[in-house]
Protein backbone atom coordinates (compact mmCIF):
# COMPACT_ATOMS: atom_id res chain seq x y z
CA UNK A 1 0.00 0.00 0.00
CA UNK A 2 2.81 2.55 0.83
CA UNK A 3 4.66 1.87 -2.63
CA UNK A 4 1.29 2.36 -4.32
CA UNK A 5 0.10 5.60 -2.64
CA UNK A 6 3.80 6.34 -3.10
CA UNK A 7 4.21 5.61 -7.03
CA UNK A 8 0.32 7.32 -7.57
CA UNK A 9 -0.80 9.50 -5.37
CA UNK A 10 2.76 11.25 -4.24
CA UNK A 11 3.08 14.11 -1.75
CA UNK A 12 1.23 17.17 -2.01
CA UNK A 13 2.61 20.15 -3.77
CA UNK A 14 3.20 23.05 -1.46
CA UNK A 15 5.42 25.95 -0.94
CA UNK A 16 8.29 25.61 1.61
CA UNK A 17 7.77 26.12 5.30
CA UNK A 18 7.79 29.29 6.78
CA UNK A 19 8.40 29.66 10.55
CA UNK A 20 7.47 33.72 9.77
CA UNK A 21 4.29 33.25 8.25
CA UNK A 22 1.70 33.91 11.45
CA UNK A 23 -1.30 33.07 9.25
CA UNK A 24 -0.39 29.78 8.81
CA UNK A 25 -3.26 27.24 10.20
CA UNK A 26 -1.22 23.35 11.87
CA UNK A 27 -2.75 21.22 10.22
CA UNK A 28 -0.88 17.25 10.98
CA UNK A 29 -1.44 14.54 8.43
CA UNK A 30 -4.56 12.89 8.44
CA UNK A 31 -3.52 9.89 10.24
CA UNK A 32 -2.73 12.61 13.36
CA UNK A 33 -6.02 14.58 12.39
CA UNK A 34 -8.00 12.63 15.39
CA UNK A 35 -5.25 13.53 18.11
CA UNK A 36 -5.12 17.47 16.67
CA UNK A 37 -8.79 17.42 17.23
CA UNK A 38 -9.07 15.43 20.74
CA UNK A 39 -6.46 18.62 21.67
CA UNK A 40 -9.44 21.24 21.16
CA UNK A 41 -11.07 19.63 24.24
CA UNK A 42 -8.49 20.54 26.91
CA UNK A 43 -7.83 23.98 26.77
CA UNK A 44 -5.58 26.05 28.37
CA UNK A 45 -4.07 24.39 31.48
CA UNK A 46 -5.65 21.43 30.91
CA UNK A 47 -3.69 21.34 27.67
CA UNK A 48 -0.90 18.51 29.27
CA UNK A 49 -3.73 16.06 29.78
CA UNK A 50 -4.36 16.09 26.22
CA UNK A 51 -0.91 16.14 24.59
CA UNK A 52 0.80 13.80 27.39
CA UNK A 53 -1.01 11.62 29.85
CA UNK A 54 -3.98 10.22 27.28
CA UNK A 55 -1.34 8.95 25.06
CA UNK A 56 0.93 7.60 27.44
CA UNK A 57 -1.98 5.76 29.16
CA UNK A 58 -2.93 4.46 25.71
CA UNK A 59 0.48 3.44 24.73
CA UNK A 60 1.09 1.64 28.04
CA UNK A 61 -2.20 -0.68 27.79
CA UNK A 62 -1.10 -1.28 24.51
CA UNK A 63 1.92 -2.58 26.09
CA UNK A 64 0.45 -4.07 29.04
CA UNK A 65 -3.04 -5.61 26.90
CA UNK A 66 -1.42 -9.62 27.09
CA UNK A 67 -1.11 -8.93 30.40
CA UNK A 68 -4.65 -8.00 31.11
CA UNK A 69 -6.53 -9.71 28.62
CA UNK A 70 -5.88 -13.46 29.39
CA UNK A 71 -8.90 -14.90 27.54
CA UNK A 72 -8.15 -18.41 25.94
CA UNK A 73 -10.60 -18.42 23.25
CA UNK A 74 -10.28 -15.79 20.28
CA UNK A 75 -13.32 -16.24 18.07
CA UNK A 76 -15.15 -12.86 18.08
CA UNK A 77 -18.26 -13.72 19.37
CA UNK A 78 -16.68 -14.93 22.64
CA UNK A 79 -14.67 -11.30 23.09
CA UNK A 80 -17.79 -9.21 23.82
CA UNK A 81 -15.86 -6.71 25.99
CA UNK A 82 -12.61 -6.71 23.94
CA UNK A 83 -14.45 -6.42 20.73
CA UNK A 84 -16.60 -3.61 21.76
CA UNK A 85 -13.55 -1.55 23.56
CA UNK A 86 -12.04 -2.00 20.29
CA UNK A 87 -15.08 -1.21 18.24
CA UNK A 88 -15.45 1.91 20.18
CA UNK A 89 -11.85 3.04 20.06
CA UNK A 90 -12.02 2.49 16.44
CA UNK A 91 -15.38 4.68 15.99
CA UNK A 92 -13.96 7.41 18.27
CA UNK A 93 -11.10 7.71 15.85
CA UNK A 94 -13.49 7.86 12.57
CA UNK A 95 -15.64 10.29 14.56
CA UNK A 96 -12.52 12.85 15.72
CA UNK A 97 -11.17 12.53 12.48
CA UNK A 98 -14.16 13.89 10.57
CA UNK A 99 -15.37 16.70 12.79
CA UNK A 100 -11.26 17.70 12.38
CA UNK A 101 -12.17 17.65 8.95
CA UNK A 102 -15.01 19.88 8.71
CA UNK A 103 -13.65 22.43 11.31
CA UNK A 104 -10.72 23.19 10.58
CA UNK A 105 -10.50 25.68 7.97
CA UNK A 106 -8.52 24.92 4.54
CA UNK A 107 -4.77 26.40 4.32
CA UNK A 108 -4.16 29.26 2.11
CA UNK A 109 -1.17 28.77 -0.30
CA UNK A 110 1.29 31.81 0.50
CA UNK A 111 4.27 31.00 -1.42
CA UNK A 112 5.07 29.47 -4.91
CA UNK A 113 5.41 26.24 -5.77
CA UNK A 114 7.59 25.23 -8.03
CA UNK A 115 9.21 21.95 -8.67
CA UNK A 116 11.27 22.75 -11.57
CA UNK A 117 14.02 24.78 -13.19
CA UNK A 118 11.24 26.06 -15.99
CA UNK A 119 8.68 26.16 -13.45
CA UNK A 120 10.49 28.52 -10.48
CA UNK A 121 12.21 30.38 -13.81
CA UNK A 122 8.11 31.89 -14.74
CA UNK A 123 7.42 31.85 -10.91
CA UNK A 124 10.24 34.04 -10.87
CA UNK A 125 9.92 35.95 -13.52
CA UNK A 126 6.25 37.09 -12.40
CA UNK A 127 7.55 38.00 -8.84
CA UNK A 128 10.10 39.96 -10.16
CA UNK A 129 8.26 42.05 -12.52
CA UNK A 130 5.60 42.94 -9.12
CA UNK A 131 8.10 43.28 -6.44
CA UNK A 132 11.59 44.34 -8.06
CA UNK A 133 10.79 46.36 -11.86
CA UNK A 134 9.57 49.54 -10.30
CA UNK A 135 13.63 50.22 -9.32
CA UNK A 136 15.83 48.08 -11.11
CA UNK A 137 13.94 48.11 -14.44
CA UNK A 138 12.19 44.71 -16.07
CA UNK A 139 15.29 43.48 -17.63
CA UNK A 140 17.63 44.46 -14.61
CA UNK A 141 18.67 47.46 -16.56
CA UNK A 142 18.27 49.80 -13.63
CA UNK A 143 17.84 54.19 -14.77
CA UNK A 144 16.48 57.38 -13.08
CA UNK A 145 13.40 55.66 -10.62
CA UNK A 146 10.09 57.32 -11.08
CA UNK A 147 7.51 57.11 -8.49
CA UNK A 148 9.25 55.94 -5.52
CA UNK A 149 8.98 57.44 -2.53
CA UNK A 150 12.22 58.15 -0.79
CA UNK A 151 13.65 57.21 -4.16
CA UNK A 152 12.28 59.71 -6.35
CA UNK A 153 15.04 60.37 -8.88
CA UNK A 154 17.92 58.23 -7.68
CA UNK A 155 19.97 56.39 -10.53
CA UNK A 156 19.71 52.73 -9.88
CA UNK A 157 22.84 50.83 -11.01
CA UNK A 158 22.13 47.73 -13.34
CA UNK A 159 22.61 44.29 -11.87
CA UNK A 160 22.20 42.16 -15.09
CA UNK A 161 25.80 42.84 -15.31
CA UNK A 162 28.67 40.55 -14.81
CA UNK A 163 29.50 42.45 -11.91
CA UNK A 164 26.72 41.91 -10.34
CA UNK A 165 26.44 38.03 -11.24
CA UNK A 166 29.41 36.87 -11.05
CA UNK A 167 30.48 37.98 -7.65
CA UNK A 168 27.16 37.47 -6.28
CA UNK A 169 26.06 33.25 -5.38
CA UNK A 170 22.60 32.36 -5.09
CA UNK A 171 22.34 32.70 -0.89
CA UNK A 172 24.06 36.12 -1.09
CA UNK A 173 21.11 37.57 -3.72
CA UNK A 174 18.59 35.81 -1.86
CA UNK A 175 19.56 37.59 1.27
CA UNK A 176 19.65 40.72 -0.60
CA UNK A 177 16.14 40.12 -1.22
CA UNK A 178 14.77 39.10 2.02
CA UNK A 179 17.07 41.05 4.63
CA UNK A 180 17.06 44.16 2.09
CA UNK A 181 19.90 46.86 2.10
CA UNK A 182 18.13 49.92 4.51
CA UNK A 183 21.32 52.28 3.52
CA UNK A 184 20.61 52.29 -0.36
CA UNK A 185 17.16 52.61 0.25
CA UNK A 186 15.82 49.18 -0.37
CA UNK A 187 13.42 47.52 2.17
CA UNK A 188 13.24 44.01 3.47
CA UNK A 189 11.11 41.48 1.24
CA UNK A 190 10.91 38.17 3.32
CA UNK A 191 7.93 37.92 5.68
CA UNK A 192 10.17 37.76 8.48
CA UNK A 193 11.40 41.14 8.09
CA UNK A 194 8.00 42.64 7.32
CA UNK A 195 7.73 41.76 3.59
CA UNK A 196 5.33 39.75 1.83
CA UNK A 197 7.52 36.70 0.20
CA UNK A 198 8.12 33.45 1.42
CA UNK A 199 11.15 31.48 1.06
CA UNK A 200 9.83 29.52 -2.22
CA UNK A 201 9.04 33.24 -3.59
CA UNK A 202 12.92 34.18 -2.84
CA UNK A 203 14.33 31.42 -3.80
CA UNK A 204 12.28 31.76 -7.52
CA UNK A 205 13.40 35.78 -8.06
CA UNK A 206 17.20 34.04 -7.60
CA UNK A 207 16.33 31.30 -10.24
CA UNK A 208 14.94 34.12 -12.61
CA UNK A 209 18.19 36.03 -12.27
CA UNK A 210 20.77 33.35 -12.62
CA UNK A 211 19.29 31.90 -15.90
CA UNK A 212 18.57 35.74 -16.96
CA UNK A 213 21.50 37.72 -16.55
CA UNK A 214 24.37 34.92 -15.75
CA UNK A 215 26.05 34.04 -18.70
CA UNK A 216 27.65 31.12 -17.36
CA UNK A 217 24.29 29.76 -17.21
CA UNK A 218 22.63 27.88 -20.17
CA UNK A 219 19.22 28.89 -20.05
CA UNK A 220 17.12 25.76 -21.22
CA UNK A 221 15.21 25.58 -24.46
CA UNK A 222 12.24 25.03 -22.51
CA UNK A 223 12.75 27.72 -20.00
CA UNK A 224 13.50 30.29 -22.81
CA UNK A 225 10.41 29.28 -24.77
CA UNK A 226 8.31 29.78 -21.62
CA UNK A 227 9.55 33.11 -20.23
CA UNK A 228 8.74 34.89 -23.75
CA UNK A 229 5.94 36.69 -24.16
CA UNK A 230 3.55 35.41 -26.71
CA UNK A 231 3.97 36.18 -30.04
CA UNK A 232 1.32 36.81 -32.80
CA UNK A 233 1.10 34.87 -35.69
CA UNK A 234 0.21 35.96 -39.43
CA UNK A 235 -3.43 36.76 -39.59
CA UNK A 236 -4.13 36.32 -35.73
CA UNK A 237 -5.58 39.17 -33.81
CA UNK A 238 -3.88 39.44 -30.04
CA UNK A 239 -5.84 39.46 -27.00
CA UNK A 240 -5.78 41.23 -23.43
CA UNK A 241 -5.63 37.16 -22.26
CA UNK A 242 -3.14 36.11 -24.18
CA UNK A 243 -0.37 38.90 -25.40
CA UNK A 244 -1.30 41.96 -23.77
CA UNK A 245 -1.64 40.83 -20.14
CA UNK A 246 2.19 39.13 -20.42
CA UNK A 247 3.63 42.78 -21.63
CA UNK A 248 1.87 44.41 -18.96
CA UNK A 249 2.52 42.06 -16.12
CA UNK A 250 6.58 42.45 -16.79
CA UNK A 251 6.55 46.16 -17.82
CA UNK A 252 3.61 48.09 -15.89
CA UNK A 253 2.54 45.79 -13.36
CA UNK A 254 4.83 47.10 -10.76
CA UNK A 255 3.94 50.76 -10.86
CA UNK A 256 0.47 50.14 -11.76
CA UNK A 257 -0.69 48.46 -9.19
CA UNK A 258 -2.91 48.92 -5.61
CA UNK A 259 -0.45 51.13 -3.42
CA UNK A 260 1.35 52.75 -5.40
CA UNK A 261 1.70 56.31 -7.12
CA UNK A 262 0.29 55.78 -10.37
CA UNK A 263 -2.67 58.05 -11.14
CA UNK A 264 -4.91 55.45 -9.81
CA UNK A 265 -4.19 53.51 -13.27
CA UNK A 266 -4.32 49.92 -12.24
CA UNK A 267 -3.35 46.97 -14.99
CA UNK A 268 -3.39 44.02 -13.31
CA UNK A 269 -6.78 42.56 -15.47
CA UNK A 270 -8.53 43.93 -17.98
CA UNK A 271 -11.61 45.74 -16.79
CA UNK A 272 -9.15 48.36 -14.62
CA UNK A 273 -6.76 48.03 -17.87
CA UNK A 274 -9.68 49.89 -19.54
CA UNK A 275 -11.78 51.72 -17.17
CA UNK A 276 -9.41 53.42 -14.01
CA UNK A 277 -6.93 56.49 -14.38
CA UNK A 278 -7.42 59.91 -13.38
CA UNK A 279 -6.69 60.28 -16.92
CA UNK A 280 -9.33 57.37 -18.04
CA UNK A 281 -10.09 55.87 -20.79
CA UNK A 282 -6.28 55.06 -21.31
CA UNK A 283 -7.05 53.08 -24.29
CA UNK A 284 -9.70 54.08 -26.97
CA UNK A 285 -10.61 50.97 -29.50
CA UNK A 286 -9.54 52.33 -33.07
CA UNK A 287 -7.64 55.37 -31.35
CA UNK A 288 -4.21 55.16 -31.84
CA UNK A 289 -3.80 58.72 -30.37
CA UNK A 290 -4.91 57.31 -26.40
CA UNK A 291 -3.02 58.28 -23.97
CA UNK A 292 -1.75 54.60 -23.26
CA UNK A 293 -0.53 54.37 -27.13
CA UNK A 294 1.38 58.21 -27.19
CA UNK A 295 3.08 57.28 -24.02
CA UNK A 296 3.89 54.13 -25.32
CA UNK A 297 5.69 55.81 -28.30
CA UNK A 298 7.87 58.46 -25.63
CA UNK A 299 5.49 61.61 -26.47
CA UNK A 300 6.52 64.15 -24.08
CA UNK A 301 4.65 66.95 -22.89
CA UNK A 302 1.02 64.52 -21.99
CA UNK A 303 -1.15 65.83 -19.59
CA UNK A 304 -1.71 61.79 -18.24
CA UNK A 305 1.92 61.20 -18.33
CA UNK A 306 5.62 60.74 -19.22
CA UNK A 307 6.57 58.36 -21.68
CA UNK A 308 6.67 55.04 -20.33
CA UNK A 309 8.53 52.55 -19.31
CA UNK A 310 10.21 55.50 -17.78
CA UNK A 311 13.50 53.64 -18.04
CA UNK A 312 13.52 52.80 -21.28
CA UNK A 313 11.47 52.39 -24.75
CA UNK A 314 9.12 49.35 -24.90
CA UNK A 315 10.37 46.84 -27.24
CA UNK A 316 9.32 48.15 -30.90
CA UNK A 317 7.54 44.37 -31.55
CA UNK A 318 5.50 44.88 -28.42
CA UNK A 319 4.54 48.29 -29.12
CA UNK A 320 3.41 46.63 -32.47
CA UNK A 321 1.23 44.43 -30.53
CA UNK A 322 -0.40 46.72 -28.47
CA UNK A 323 -1.29 48.91 -32.10
CA UNK A 324 -3.23 45.69 -33.40
CA UNK A 325 -5.07 45.20 -30.32
CA UNK A 326 -6.19 48.42 -30.12
CA UNK A 327 -6.88 48.24 -33.92
CA UNK A 328 -8.39 45.29 -33.64
CA UNK A 329 -11.54 46.25 -30.70
CA UNK A 330 -9.25 45.59 -27.51
CA UNK A 331 -10.63 41.57 -27.80
CA UNK A 332 -10.30 40.53 -23.77
CA UNK A 333 -9.89 36.50 -24.52
CA UNK A 334 -8.49 33.90 -26.78
CA UNK A 335 -11.79 33.58 -28.26
CA UNK A 336 -12.69 37.14 -28.41
CA UNK A 337 -9.76 37.82 -30.60
CA UNK A 338 -11.11 34.86 -32.80
CA UNK A 339 -14.26 35.72 -33.28
CA UNK A 340 -13.01 39.26 -34.41
CA UNK A 341 -10.89 37.95 -37.40
CA UNK A 342 -13.89 35.65 -38.51
CA UNK A 343 -16.40 38.90 -38.39
CA UNK A 344 -14.11 41.78 -38.63
CA UNK A 345 -15.79 45.20 -38.61
CA UNK A 346 -14.74 47.75 -40.55
CA UNK A 347 -12.35 50.10 -38.64
CA UNK A 348 -9.67 52.92 -39.93
CA UNK A 349 -6.48 52.85 -39.67
CA UNK A 350 -6.58 55.68 -37.31
CA UNK A 351 -4.27 58.70 -37.05
CA UNK A 352 -0.51 57.91 -37.28
CA UNK A 353 1.53 58.97 -34.71
CA UNK A 354 4.36 60.54 -37.00
CA UNK A 355 3.41 62.97 -39.36
CA UNK A 356 4.63 61.19 -42.87
CA UNK A 357 7.47 63.30 -44.62
CA UNK A 358 6.49 66.03 -47.52
CA UNK A 359 6.28 64.27 -50.43
CA UNK A 360 9.60 65.11 -52.45
CA UNK A 361 8.49 67.32 -55.81
CA UNK A 362 9.49 65.43 -58.70
CA UNK A 363 12.53 66.50 -60.26
CA UNK A 364 12.71 68.98 -62.28
CA UNK A 365 13.86 68.34 -66.03
CA UNK A 366 16.29 70.87 -67.26
CA UNK A 367 16.95 69.56 -70.78
CA UNK A 368 13.09 70.45 -71.24
CA UNK A 369 13.27 73.17 -74.02
CA UNK A 370 10.17 75.56 -72.74
CA UNK A 371 7.71 76.87 -75.50
CA UNK A 372 8.70 79.98 -77.39
CA UNK A 373 6.42 83.40 -75.61
CA UNK A 374 4.18 84.60 -78.08
CA UNK A 375 5.66 87.99 -79.95
CA UNK A 376 3.94 90.72 -79.32
CA UNK A 377 3.91 94.10 -81.49
CA UNK A 378 4.19 97.41 -79.46
CA UNK A 379 1.67 99.63 -79.43
CA UNK A 380 1.80 102.82 -81.23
Amino acid sequence: MLVILATWVGVSEAPKADPSDSAYIPRPEWYFLFLFQMLKYFPGKLEWLGTTIIPIIAVLVLFLLPFIDRNPRRFWKTRPYAIGIMSAGVIGIVVLTILAVITTPPQEVTGTVAATISEQFIAGQDLYSINCTECHGPDGEGGIIQGVEGLEGYDMKAIDTKDEMYTRDDQTLYNIIAYGQPDLGMTPFARAYGGELGPSDIESIVTFMRYSWDDRVELPKEVAAAGTIPTVAPGQVPSYEEQISAIQKRYCVSCHRAGKKNNNYIMDNYEDTIKTGDHAPNLIADDLMCNTMQMLNRVEGLEAGSPMPPTKALPPDLVEIYKQWILAGMPNTVADAEAAVKNPTPTSEGPELVSSPTPVPESIDDTHTPPPLPEVTPAP
